[in-house]
Protein backbone atom coordinates (compact mmCIF):
# COMPACT_ATOMS: atom_id res chain seq x y z
CA UNK A 1 0.00 0.00 0.00
CA UNK A 2 1.22 3.36 -0.74
CA UNK A 3 -0.66 6.87 0.25
CA UNK A 4 0.66 9.07 -2.58
CA UNK A 5 3.97 10.19 -4.49
CA UNK A 6 6.57 10.95 -2.21
CA UNK A 7 8.03 14.69 -1.51
CA UNK A 8 11.46 15.62 -2.96
CA UNK A 9 13.95 16.03 -0.63
CA UNK A 10 17.55 15.23 0.73
CA UNK A 11 18.56 12.33 2.45
CA UNK A 12 20.98 13.75 4.89
CA UNK A 13 23.71 11.15 6.44
CA UNK A 14 25.87 11.88 9.97
CA UNK A 15 28.79 9.79 10.92
CA UNK A 16 29.97 10.22 14.01
CA UNK A 17 33.33 8.46 14.53
CA UNK A 18 33.19 8.73 19.06
CA UNK A 19 35.09 5.32 19.27
CA UNK A 20 38.12 5.58 16.64
CA UNK A 21 40.49 3.19 18.68
CA UNK A 22 38.02 0.47 19.02
CA UNK A 23 36.82 0.58 15.24
CA UNK A 24 33.45 1.72 16.40
CA UNK A 25 31.51 5.37 14.60
CA UNK A 26 27.65 6.12 14.97
CA UNK A 27 25.77 6.63 11.75
CA UNK A 28 22.69 8.23 11.41
CA UNK A 29 20.51 8.81 8.45
CA UNK A 30 17.21 10.98 8.00
CA UNK A 31 15.35 10.00 5.24
CA UNK A 32 12.35 12.76 3.93
CA UNK A 33 8.77 12.15 4.34
CA UNK A 34 7.16 9.02 2.54
CA UNK A 35 3.74 8.10 2.08
CA UNK A 36 4.40 4.54 1.75
CA UNK A 37 2.82 1.87 4.43
CA UNK A 38 6.41 0.50 4.57
CA UNK A 39 10.12 1.89 3.97
CA UNK A 40 12.75 -0.34 2.70
CA UNK A 41 16.96 0.33 3.77
CA UNK A 42 19.89 -1.77 2.87
CA UNK A 43 23.12 -1.86 2.98
CA UNK A 44 24.94 -2.93 -0.19
CA UNK A 45 26.17 -6.71 -0.28
CA UNK A 46 28.61 -5.73 -2.50
CA UNK A 47 31.36 -2.56 -3.40
CA UNK A 48 32.03 -1.26 -6.87
CA UNK A 49 35.35 -2.59 -7.86
CA UNK A 50 35.20 -5.71 -6.41
CA UNK A 51 33.04 -8.53 -8.42
CA UNK A 52 32.49 -10.67 -4.96
CA UNK A 53 29.34 -10.53 -2.15
CA UNK A 54 30.41 -10.02 1.11
CA UNK A 55 29.43 -10.06 4.79
CA UNK A 56 29.52 -6.01 4.93
CA UNK A 57 26.17 -6.04 6.94
CA UNK A 58 27.62 -7.89 10.26
CA UNK A 59 29.23 -4.97 11.06
CA UNK A 60 26.26 -3.27 11.79
CA UNK A 61 24.45 -2.98 15.37
CA UNK A 62 22.04 -1.40 17.64
CA UNK A 63 19.67 -0.69 14.68
CA UNK A 64 16.89 1.75 14.96
CA UNK A 65 14.06 3.81 13.66
CA UNK A 66 12.32 6.39 14.41
CA UNK A 67 9.13 8.77 13.10
CA UNK A 68 9.33 12.18 12.52
CA UNK A 69 8.88 12.39 15.93
CA UNK A 70 10.78 10.60 17.51
CA UNK A 71 8.66 8.04 18.34
CA UNK A 72 9.73 4.32 17.57
CA UNK A 73 9.18 2.30 14.64
CA UNK A 74 8.64 -1.43 14.16
CA UNK A 75 11.36 -3.14 11.78
CA UNK A 76 12.18 -6.11 10.55
CA UNK A 77 15.92 -7.49 9.10
CA UNK A 78 14.24 -9.03 5.58
CA UNK A 79 17.83 -9.94 4.33
CA UNK A 80 21.36 -9.77 4.70
CA UNK A 81 21.65 -6.05 3.84
CA UNK A 82 17.44 -5.03 4.12
CA UNK A 83 15.98 -3.80 6.95
CA UNK A 84 11.93 -3.27 6.70
CA UNK A 85 10.38 -0.68 8.56
CA UNK A 86 6.60 -0.61 9.26
CA UNK A 87 5.02 3.21 8.63
CA UNK A 88 1.35 3.63 9.81
CA UNK A 89 1.15 7.12 8.72
CA UNK A 90 3.57 9.19 6.52
CA UNK A 91 6.15 10.15 8.04
CA UNK A 92 9.88 11.30 7.60
CA UNK A 93 12.10 8.56 8.69
CA UNK A 94 15.14 8.70 10.87
CA UNK A 95 17.37 5.46 11.31
CA UNK A 96 20.80 5.14 13.57
CA UNK A 97 23.12 2.51 14.08
CA UNK A 98 26.27 1.61 15.08
CA UNK A 99 29.12 0.68 12.72
CA UNK A 100 32.24 -1.49 13.01
CA UNK A 101 35.13 -0.60 10.05
CA UNK A 102 38.40 -2.76 10.80
CA UNK A 103 38.36 -3.77 6.82
CA UNK A 104 41.23 -1.74 5.69
CA UNK A 105 42.62 -4.13 3.26
CA UNK A 106 39.11 -4.64 1.90
CA UNK A 107 39.19 -1.03 0.58
CA UNK A 108 35.54 -1.23 2.38
CA UNK A 109 35.80 0.53 5.59
CA UNK A 110 38.34 1.33 8.57
CA UNK A 111 38.23 3.06 11.58
CA UNK A 112 41.10 4.11 14.17
CA UNK A 113 43.08 6.47 16.08
CA UNK A 114 44.36 8.14 12.86
CA UNK A 115 41.98 7.89 10.05
CA UNK A 116 38.87 6.83 8.88
CA UNK A 117 38.42 5.27 5.21
CA UNK A 118 34.92 5.28 4.39
CA UNK A 119 33.32 3.50 1.46
CA UNK A 120 29.70 4.12 1.53
CA UNK A 121 28.66 0.59 0.13
CA UNK A 122 30.13 -0.39 3.73
CA UNK A 123 29.22 2.49 5.87
CA UNK A 124 25.74 4.14 4.65
CA UNK A 125 22.41 2.72 4.30
CA UNK A 126 20.07 3.65 1.86
CA UNK A 127 16.18 3.36 0.42
CA UNK A 128 15.35 2.14 -3.14
CA UNK A 129 12.46 4.57 -2.95
CA UNK A 130 14.76 7.71 -2.52
CA UNK A 131 18.26 6.55 -4.15
CA UNK A 132 18.04 9.14 -6.81
CA UNK A 133 17.54 12.24 -4.17
CA UNK A 134 20.41 14.28 -3.56
CA UNK A 135 22.54 13.24 -0.52
CA UNK A 136 24.69 15.44 2.32
CA UNK A 137 26.86 13.97 4.59
CA UNK A 138 28.20 15.40 7.47
CA UNK A 139 31.25 13.83 9.80
CA UNK A 140 31.93 14.47 13.49
CA UNK A 141 35.63 13.37 13.70
CA UNK A 142 38.52 14.17 15.84
CA UNK A 143 40.04 17.36 16.40
CA UNK A 144 42.93 17.82 13.48
CA UNK A 145 41.75 15.69 11.12
CA UNK A 146 41.21 16.65 7.49
CA UNK A 147 38.93 15.18 5.57
CA UNK A 148 38.76 14.30 1.61
CA UNK A 149 36.59 12.92 -0.86
CA UNK A 150 35.82 12.86 -4.37
CA UNK A 151 31.91 14.55 -4.04
CA UNK A 152 31.56 18.21 -3.68
CA UNK A 153 32.21 19.92 -0.27
CA UNK A 154 29.43 21.00 2.12
CA UNK A 155 29.46 23.90 4.12
CA UNK A 156 31.67 22.85 7.02
CA UNK A 157 35.49 21.29 6.82
CA UNK A 158 34.11 17.70 7.30
CA UNK A 159 30.72 18.15 5.58
CA UNK A 160 30.00 17.06 1.37
CA UNK A 161 27.23 16.44 -1.04
CA UNK A 162 26.48 14.34 -3.86
CA UNK A 163 23.93 14.38 -6.55
CA UNK A 164 22.43 10.71 -5.48
CA UNK A 165 23.32 7.54 -3.62
CA UNK A 166 24.92 6.30 -6.53
CA UNK A 167 27.61 8.92 -6.40
CA UNK A 168 27.66 8.90 -2.96
CA UNK A 169 28.45 5.25 -3.08
CA UNK A 170 31.68 5.98 -5.57
CA UNK A 171 32.94 8.75 -3.91
CA UNK A 172 34.66 7.43 -0.80
CA UNK A 173 35.74 10.10 2.29
CA UNK A 174 39.03 9.89 3.83
CA UNK A 175 39.67 11.80 6.96
CA UNK A 176 42.23 11.77 9.51
CA UNK A 177 45.98 12.95 10.25
CA UNK A 178 46.79 13.27 6.78
CA UNK A 179 49.29 14.80 4.12
CA UNK A 180 47.97 16.67 1.28
CA UNK A 181 48.95 18.40 -2.11
CA UNK A 182 47.07 18.68 -5.01
CA UNK A 183 48.34 19.94 -9.04
CA UNK A 184 46.72 20.67 -11.78
CA UNK A 185 46.86 18.93 -15.13
CA UNK A 186 45.50 19.78 -18.49
CA UNK A 187 42.63 21.74 -16.97
CA UNK A 188 41.59 19.55 -14.26
CA UNK A 189 42.44 19.53 -10.55
CA UNK A 190 43.92 16.93 -8.84
CA UNK A 191 44.44 16.33 -4.93
CA UNK A 192 46.60 13.73 -3.52
CA UNK A 193 46.33 12.26 -0.07
CA UNK A 194 48.79 10.48 1.70
CA UNK A 195 47.60 8.35 4.91
CA UNK A 196 50.40 6.31 7.33
CA UNK A 197 53.91 6.85 7.37
CA UNK A 198 56.26 5.09 5.14
CA UNK A 199 59.65 5.35 2.97
CA UNK A 200 57.68 7.62 0.37
CA UNK A 201 58.72 10.20 -1.90
CA UNK A 202 55.63 12.60 -1.76
CA UNK A 203 57.46 15.06 -4.13
CA UNK A 204 58.37 12.23 -6.88
CA UNK A 205 54.87 10.92 -6.04
CA UNK A 206 53.26 13.93 -7.30
CA UNK A 207 55.42 14.64 -10.23
CA UNK A 208 54.84 11.33 -12.11
CA UNK A 209 51.07 11.40 -11.15
CA UNK A 210 51.22 14.84 -12.96
CA UNK A 211 52.66 13.41 -15.77
CA UNK A 212 50.40 10.49 -15.95
CA UNK A 213 47.03 12.54 -15.44
CA UNK A 214 48.31 14.37 -18.15
CA UNK A 215 48.03 11.50 -20.68
CA UNK A 216 44.67 10.82 -20.69
CA UNK A 217 44.19 12.63 -24.34
CA UNK A 218 46.06 9.13 -25.65
CA UNK A 219 42.77 7.40 -25.63
CA UNK A 220 39.87 10.03 -24.80
CA UNK A 221 38.73 13.28 -25.91
CA UNK A 222 37.62 14.36 -23.22
CA UNK A 223 37.35 14.06 -18.82
CA UNK A 224 34.26 12.87 -16.97
CA UNK A 225 35.43 14.92 -13.89
CA UNK A 226 36.29 18.04 -12.95
CA UNK A 227 38.46 17.49 -10.20
CA UNK A 228 39.94 13.92 -9.09
CA UNK A 229 41.32 12.33 -5.68
CA UNK A 230 44.20 10.16 -5.35
CA UNK A 231 44.17 8.40 -1.69
CA UNK A 232 47.35 6.88 -0.60
CA UNK A 233 47.44 4.22 2.06
CA UNK A 234 50.89 3.57 3.71
CA UNK A 235 50.37 0.74 6.32
CA UNK A 236 50.54 -3.09 7.06
CA UNK A 237 48.87 -6.25 5.77
CA UNK A 238 47.01 -4.04 3.42
CA UNK A 239 47.40 -3.83 -0.46
CA UNK A 240 45.68 -3.15 -3.62
CA UNK A 241 43.71 -0.77 -5.05
CA UNK A 242 39.97 0.07 -5.83
CA UNK A 243 38.54 2.76 -8.49
CA UNK A 244 35.62 5.27 -8.03
CA UNK A 245 34.00 7.93 -9.96
CA UNK A 246 36.68 10.67 -9.46
CA UNK A 247 38.78 9.16 -7.22
CA UNK A 248 40.86 6.02 -6.01
CA UNK A 249 42.24 4.75 -3.21
CA UNK A 250 45.58 2.85 -3.24
CA UNK A 251 47.21 0.47 -0.55
CA UNK A 252 50.71 -0.60 -0.28
CA UNK A 253 52.96 -1.60 2.56
CA UNK A 254 54.74 1.06 4.25
CA UNK A 255 58.02 0.28 3.41
CA UNK A 256 57.65 -0.25 -0.06
CA UNK A 257 57.73 2.41 -2.25
CA UNK A 258 61.46 3.18 -1.80
CA UNK A 259 62.94 0.20 -4.55
CA UNK A 260 62.17 0.77 -7.99
CA UNK A 261 60.43 -2.73 -8.22
CA UNK A 262 58.08 -1.40 -5.24
CA UNK A 263 57.36 2.00 -7.04
CA UNK A 264 57.27 0.75 -10.22
CA UNK A 265 54.18 -1.27 -8.65
CA UNK A 266 52.65 1.61 -6.78
CA UNK A 267 52.49 3.79 -10.02
CA UNK A 268 51.64 1.35 -12.57
CA UNK A 269 48.65 0.95 -9.88
CA UNK A 270 47.46 4.20 -10.00
CA UNK A 271 47.60 4.87 -13.75
CA UNK A 272 45.33 1.34 -13.97
CA UNK A 273 42.68 3.27 -11.48
CA UNK A 274 42.96 6.58 -13.24
CA UNK A 275 41.80 4.80 -16.28
CA UNK A 276 39.46 3.24 -14.85
CA UNK A 277 37.15 6.43 -14.48
CA UNK A 278 37.01 6.53 -17.94
CA UNK A 279 36.73 2.13 -18.60
CA UNK A 280 34.13 1.27 -15.57
CA UNK A 281 33.09 4.65 -14.54
CA UNK A 282 32.29 6.31 -17.23
CA UNK A 283 31.43 3.59 -19.32
CA UNK A 284 30.78 -0.73 -18.81
CA UNK A 285 28.82 -3.31 -19.86
CA UNK A 286 25.38 -3.81 -19.78
CA UNK A 287 25.01 -6.16 -17.07
CA UNK A 288 26.88 -3.53 -14.47
CA UNK A 289 24.02 -0.74 -15.52
CA UNK A 290 22.68 0.30 -13.17
CA UNK A 291 24.66 -1.10 -10.80
CA UNK A 292 22.21 -3.57 -8.26
CA UNK A 293 23.94 -3.29 -4.69
CA UNK A 294 22.38 -6.25 -3.35
CA UNK A 295 22.70 -8.41 -6.11
CA UNK A 296 25.44 -10.19 -8.10
CA UNK A 297 25.94 -7.79 -11.19
CA UNK A 298 27.11 -10.40 -14.13
CA UNK A 299 28.85 -9.56 -17.78
CA UNK A 300 30.84 -11.62 -20.32
CA UNK A 301 32.67 -8.44 -20.66
CA UNK A 302 34.51 -7.61 -17.05
CA UNK A 303 37.75 -8.94 -18.81
CA UNK A 304 37.55 -5.79 -21.42
CA UNK A 305 36.61 -3.48 -17.82
CA UNK A 306 39.71 -5.05 -15.96
CA UNK A 307 41.97 -6.51 -18.40
CA UNK A 308 41.79 -3.37 -20.90
CA UNK A 309 42.44 -1.43 -18.21
CA UNK A 310 45.66 -3.65 -16.82
CA UNK A 311 46.93 -3.18 -20.40
CA UNK A 312 46.96 0.09 -21.08
CA UNK A 313 47.96 1.15 -17.76
CA UNK A 314 51.48 0.48 -18.61
CA UNK A 315 51.30 2.47 -22.01
CA UNK A 316 50.22 5.59 -20.39
CA UNK A 317 53.12 5.32 -17.93
CA UNK A 318 55.48 4.78 -21.00
CA UNK A 319 54.14 8.12 -23.05
CA UNK A 320 54.08 10.11 -19.81
CA UNK A 321 57.79 9.32 -19.40
CA UNK A 322 57.26 7.91 -16.05
CA UNK A 323 58.82 4.32 -17.14
CA UNK A 324 61.09 3.37 -19.64
CA UNK A 325 60.73 1.19 -22.77
CA UNK A 326 62.90 -1.56 -21.06
CA UNK A 327 60.50 -1.62 -17.71
CA UNK A 328 57.58 -1.68 -19.63
CA UNK A 329 58.87 -4.49 -22.01
CA UNK A 330 60.22 -6.29 -18.70
CA UNK A 331 56.20 -6.17 -17.38
CA UNK A 332 55.27 -7.63 -20.46
CA UNK A 333 57.49 -10.70 -20.18
CA UNK A 334 56.49 -11.28 -17.08
CA UNK A 335 53.43 -11.64 -17.99
CA UNK A 336 53.93 -13.94 -20.98
CA UNK A 337 55.63 -16.20 -18.34
CA UNK A 338 53.17 -15.81 -16.46
CA UNK A 339 50.78 -17.30 -18.75
CA UNK A 340 52.53 -19.85 -20.33
CA UNK A 341 52.97 -21.20 -17.09
CA UNK A 342 48.67 -20.76 -16.58
CA UNK A 343 47.08 -24.44 -17.02
CA UNK A 344 44.12 -22.99 -16.90
CA UNK A 345 44.47 -20.89 -20.17
CA UNK A 346 43.62 -24.70 -22.12
CA UNK A 347 40.57 -24.70 -19.89
CA UNK A 348 38.60 -21.42 -19.31
CA UNK A 349 37.89 -18.67 -21.64
CA UNK A 350 37.83 -14.58 -21.06
CA UNK A 351 34.38 -14.43 -21.31
CA UNK A 352 33.72 -17.48 -18.96
CA UNK A 353 35.94 -16.10 -16.25
CA UNK A 354 33.85 -12.57 -16.99
CA UNK A 355 30.78 -14.30 -15.70
CA UNK A 356 32.82 -16.53 -13.22
CA UNK A 357 34.33 -14.06 -11.33
CA UNK A 358 31.58 -13.69 -8.38
CA UNK A 359 32.32 -17.19 -7.75
CA UNK A 360 36.23 -17.14 -8.30
CA UNK A 361 38.85 -18.67 -6.09
CA UNK A 362 42.48 -18.55 -5.67
CA UNK A 363 44.89 -21.47 -5.35
CA UNK A 364 45.67 -25.28 -6.84
CA UNK A 365 41.55 -25.60 -9.02
CA UNK A 366 42.51 -21.78 -9.93
CA UNK A 367 45.69 -22.27 -11.74
CA UNK A 368 44.74 -25.38 -13.35
CA UNK A 369 41.36 -24.92 -14.31
CA UNK A 370 40.90 -20.87 -14.39
CA UNK A 371 42.11 -17.81 -16.50
CA UNK A 372 41.96 -14.13 -14.56
CA UNK A 373 40.18 -11.25 -16.48
CA UNK A 374 43.11 -9.38 -15.34
CA UNK A 375 46.20 -11.01 -16.85
CA UNK A 376 44.30 -13.08 -19.96
CA UNK A 377 42.37 -9.93 -20.51
CA UNK A 378 44.85 -7.93 -20.85
CA UNK A 379 46.47 -10.59 -23.31
CA UNK A 380 43.17 -10.89 -25.05
CA UNK A 381 43.39 -6.97 -25.21
CA UNK A 382 47.15 -6.95 -26.44
CA UNK A 383 45.85 -9.32 -29.70
CA UNK A 384 42.36 -7.35 -30.14
CA UNK A 385 44.95 -4.57 -30.38
CA UNK A 386 47.24 -6.04 -32.99
CA UNK A 387 44.75 -7.11 -35.04
CA UNK A 388 42.94 -3.71 -35.38
CA UNK A 389 46.14 -2.69 -36.08
CA UNK A 390 46.97 -4.33 -38.53
CA UNK A 391 43.30 -4.90 -40.12
CA UNK A 392 42.97 -0.90 -40.36
CA UNK A 393 46.85 -0.47 -41.74
CA UNK A 394 48.14 1.59 -38.82
CA UNK A 395 44.93 3.84 -39.21
CA UNK A 396 43.30 2.40 -35.60
CA UNK A 397 43.78 0.57 -32.78
CA UNK A 398 42.37 -0.55 -29.81
CA UNK A 399 42.66 2.82 -28.09
CA UNK A 400 40.29 4.19 -30.92
CA UNK A 401 37.44 1.10 -29.55
CA UNK A 402 37.70 2.65 -25.99
CA UNK A 403 37.43 6.27 -27.31
CA UNK A 404 34.10 4.59 -29.49
CA UNK A 405 32.94 3.09 -26.11
CA UNK A 406 33.30 6.32 -24.39
CA UNK A 407 31.43 8.56 -26.78
CA UNK A 408 28.79 6.45 -27.32
CA UNK A 409 28.07 4.44 -24.36
CA UNK A 410 28.34 6.85 -21.36
CA UNK A 411 26.27 5.59 -18.14
CA UNK A 412 23.48 5.58 -18.09
CA UNK A 413 23.51 3.39 -21.11
CA UNK A 414 25.96 0.32 -21.44
CA UNK A 415 27.24 -1.53 -24.17
CA UNK A 416 27.59 -5.29 -25.28
CA UNK A 417 28.77 -7.61 -26.83
CA UNK A 418 27.32 -6.70 -30.58
CA UNK A 419 28.38 -2.90 -30.06
CA UNK A 420 31.90 -4.07 -29.32
CA UNK A 421 31.78 -6.02 -32.22
CA UNK A 422 29.80 -3.16 -34.56
CA UNK A 423 33.21 -0.61 -33.49
CA UNK A 424 35.45 -3.28 -34.24
CA UNK A 425 33.79 -3.42 -37.96
CA UNK A 426 33.56 0.02 -38.37
CA UNK A 427 37.47 1.08 -38.01
CA UNK A 428 38.33 -1.99 -40.12
CA UNK A 429 35.96 -2.90 -42.32
CA UNK A 430 36.20 -6.46 -41.38
CA UNK A 431 33.85 -9.17 -39.65
CA UNK A 432 35.20 -9.79 -36.09
CA UNK A 433 32.74 -12.44 -34.79
CA UNK A 434 35.44 -15.02 -35.92
CA UNK A 435 37.90 -13.20 -33.75
CA UNK A 436 35.63 -12.96 -30.91
CA UNK A 437 35.00 -17.11 -31.05
CA UNK A 438 38.96 -17.81 -31.41
CA UNK A 439 39.81 -15.52 -28.52
CA UNK A 440 37.09 -14.42 -26.41
CA UNK A 441 34.12 -17.32 -26.32
CA UNK A 442 36.85 -20.33 -26.36
CA UNK A 443 40.29 -20.54 -24.62
CA UNK A 444 43.37 -19.07 -26.39
CA UNK A 445 46.93 -19.44 -26.84
CA UNK A 446 48.92 -16.49 -27.99
CA UNK A 447 51.95 -17.30 -30.39
CA UNK A 448 53.96 -14.54 -28.59
CA UNK A 449 56.86 -14.45 -31.22
CA UNK A 450 54.39 -14.19 -34.28
CA UNK A 451 52.74 -11.70 -32.57
CA UNK A 452 55.92 -9.14 -31.48
CA UNK A 453 57.56 -9.89 -34.47
CA UNK A 454 54.39 -7.75 -36.34
CA UNK A 455 56.45 -4.78 -33.99
CA UNK A 456 59.73 -6.13 -34.84
CA UNK A 457 60.37 -7.95 -31.34
CA UNK A 458 61.18 -11.17 -30.30
CA UNK A 459 61.76 -13.23 -27.05
CA UNK A 460 65.00 -14.05 -25.69
CA UNK A 461 66.69 -16.13 -22.55
CA UNK A 462 69.93 -14.74 -23.64
CA UNK A 463 72.20 -15.88 -25.93
CA UNK A 464 72.97 -19.20 -24.56
CA UNK A 465 69.61 -20.29 -23.41
CA UNK A 466 69.63 -22.98 -20.28
CA UNK A 467 66.96 -24.95 -18.65
CA UNK A 468 66.76 -26.15 -15.67
CA UNK A 469 64.24 -28.89 -13.70
CA UNK A 470 60.43 -28.59 -13.41
CA UNK A 471 58.93 -30.40 -10.84
CA UNK A 472 55.62 -29.55 -11.67
CA UNK A 473 54.71 -28.47 -7.91
CA UNK A 474 55.18 -25.52 -5.33
CA UNK A 475 54.80 -25.15 -1.25
CA UNK A 476 52.83 -22.95 0.36
CA UNK A 477 55.38 -20.72 1.32
CA UNK A 478 54.16 -20.50 4.69
CA UNK A 479 57.26 -20.85 7.91
CA UNK A 480 58.62 -24.69 7.18
CA UNK A 481 55.40 -25.57 5.59
CA UNK A 482 56.11 -28.62 3.22
CA UNK A 483 52.18 -28.68 2.01
CA UNK A 484 51.92 -28.44 -2.16
CA UNK A 485 50.39 -25.74 -2.33
CA UNK A 486 49.72 -26.50 -6.30
CA UNK A 487 50.35 -29.12 -8.61
CA UNK A 488 50.12 -28.49 -12.30
CA UNK A 489 47.88 -30.06 -14.25
CA UNK A 490 49.64 -32.37 -16.54
CA UNK A 491 53.07 -31.99 -15.05
CA UNK A 492 55.57 -34.35 -13.21
CA UNK A 493 53.82 -33.96 -10.19
CA UNK A 494 49.98 -34.33 -11.64
CA UNK A 495 51.20 -36.75 -13.78
CA UNK A 496 52.52 -39.05 -10.87
CA UNK A 497 49.60 -38.59 -8.69
CA UNK A 498 50.35 -36.24 -6.40
CA UNK A 499 48.03 -33.00 -5.57
CA UNK A 500 47.83 -30.19 -3.57
CA UNK A 501 47.56 -30.87 0.04
CA UNK A 502 50.00 -33.80 -0.29
CA UNK A 503 52.76 -33.06 2.49
CA UNK A 504 56.41 -33.48 1.28
CA UNK A 505 58.90 -35.89 3.44
CA UNK A 506 61.84 -37.06 1.23
CA UNK A 507 63.23 -37.39 -2.05
CA UNK A 508 65.03 -40.64 -2.92
CA UNK A 509 64.85 -41.47 0.22
CA UNK A 510 66.51 -38.71 1.83
CA UNK A 511 64.52 -36.02 4.11
CA UNK A 512 63.78 -32.62 2.28
CA UNK A 513 63.36 -29.30 3.96
CA UNK A 514 60.83 -25.97 3.06
CA UNK A 515 63.86 -24.41 2.91
CA UNK A 516 66.21 -26.65 0.66
CA UNK A 517 63.10 -28.11 -1.44
CA UNK A 518 64.07 -25.92 -4.47
CA UNK A 519 67.76 -26.89 -4.38
CA UNK A 520 66.78 -30.41 -3.57
CA UNK A 521 65.74 -30.83 -7.19
CA UNK A 522 68.71 -28.80 -8.59
CA UNK A 523 70.52 -32.11 -7.89
CA UNK A 524 68.93 -33.56 -10.67
CA UNK A 525 68.14 -32.84 -14.24
CA UNK A 526 65.75 -32.95 -16.86
CA UNK A 527 64.57 -35.99 -18.30
CA UNK A 528 65.92 -38.18 -14.62
CA UNK A 529 63.40 -39.84 -12.33
CA UNK A 530 63.13 -39.19 -8.91
CA UNK A 531 61.21 -41.01 -5.91
CA UNK A 532 59.10 -38.85 -3.84
CA UNK A 533 57.69 -39.40 -0.54
CA UNK A 534 54.03 -37.94 0.39
CA UNK A 535 51.77 -38.14 3.46
CA UNK A 536 48.21 -38.31 1.21
CA UNK A 537 45.46 -38.21 3.22
CA UNK A 538 47.75 -39.24 6.47
CA UNK A 539 48.49 -42.07 4.52
CA UNK A 540 52.68 -42.45 3.44
CA UNK A 541 53.20 -42.85 -0.43
CA UNK A 542 55.89 -43.28 -2.26
CA UNK A 543 55.87 -41.86 -5.87
CA UNK A 544 57.95 -41.92 -9.17
CA UNK A 545 58.32 -38.26 -10.98
CA UNK A 546 59.82 -37.80 -14.53
CA UNK A 547 61.41 -34.76 -14.24
CA UNK A 548 60.47 -31.98 -17.02
CA UNK A 549 62.06 -28.81 -17.86
CA UNK A 550 61.64 -25.24 -18.19
CA UNK A 551 63.96 -22.26 -19.19
CA UNK A 552 66.22 -21.09 -16.87
CA UNK A 553 67.14 -16.84 -16.64
CA UNK A 554 64.39 -14.29 -17.18
CA UNK A 555 62.50 -13.81 -20.31
CA UNK A 556 63.20 -10.74 -22.35
CA UNK A 557 61.62 -8.72 -25.40
CA UNK A 558 64.43 -7.24 -27.22
CA UNK A 559 64.69 -6.17 -31.21
CA UNK A 560 64.27 -8.49 -33.90
CA UNK A 561 67.60 -8.35 -36.30
CA UNK A 562 67.12 -5.93 -39.13
CA UNK A 563 64.19 -5.14 -38.40
CA UNK A 564 62.11 -3.52 -41.28
CA UNK A 565 60.81 0.02 -41.64
CA UNK A 566 56.78 -1.83 -41.65
CA UNK A 567 57.91 -3.27 -38.22
CA UNK A 568 58.86 -0.11 -36.65
CA UNK A 569 55.97 1.71 -37.93
CA UNK A 570 53.74 -1.00 -36.71
CA UNK A 571 55.47 -0.42 -33.34
CA UNK A 572 54.94 2.99 -33.49
CA UNK A 573 50.98 2.61 -34.08
CA UNK A 574 51.07 0.06 -30.73
CA UNK A 575 52.57 2.19 -28.59
CA UNK A 576 52.83 5.43 -29.42
CA UNK A 577 56.35 6.28 -29.21
CA UNK A 578 59.94 5.96 -31.18
CA UNK A 579 61.59 3.04 -31.50
CA UNK A 580 63.84 2.48 -29.00
CA UNK A 581 66.89 0.05 -30.01
CA UNK A 582 69.96 1.39 -32.04
CA UNK A 583 71.22 -0.20 -35.05
CA UNK A 584 73.01 -3.00 -32.75
CA UNK A 585 69.70 -4.02 -31.30
CA UNK A 586 70.70 -2.28 -27.83
CA UNK A 587 68.38 -0.44 -25.73
CA UNK A 588 68.67 3.47 -26.50
CA UNK A 589 69.82 4.92 -23.31
CA UNK A 590 66.91 6.80 -22.06
CA UNK A 591 64.96 3.72 -23.12
CA UNK A 592 66.61 1.58 -20.65
CA UNK A 593 66.93 3.52 -17.31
Amino acid sequence: MCFSIPSFADVDYHIDINQPVHHLAQVSVSFPKTMSSQLTVNLPVWRTGRYQVLPIADGVRLFSAEDDNGKALPWTRTASGEWTIDLTTPTAVNITYQLHANELADRLRHIDDSHAYLDASGVLMYSPEFRQQPVNVGLSVPKGWQSFSGMDKGPTPHSFKAANYDVLVDSPIETGINQHFNFEANGREYDVVFWGEGNYDTQQIVTDLTKVSGQASMIWDDYPFERYVYMVHATNGARGATEHLNSTVIQLPRFNFREREDYLRFISTASHEFIHTWNVKAYRPEGLVPYDYQNENMSELLWIAEGSTSYFQNQLLLRAGVISAKEFFDDLSLRIVLNENNPGRDTQSVAEASLGQWSSTWGDYALNHSVNIYSEGYLASMALDFSVIQDSDLVHSYRDVHKALYQNFKIPMGYNVQDVQSILTTLTGKDYQPWWQEFVNQPFSLDFELLLSQAGLTTTYGDKPKTKVDAGMSLSGLHNDLILATVAKNGPAWQAGLTAGDELVAVNGLKVTAEGFEKRFDDFSPGDKVNVTVFSNDRLKDVNLLLAEQPEGTLSITAVEQPSAAQKAFFKAWLGVDWPFDAEGKWLKNDEA
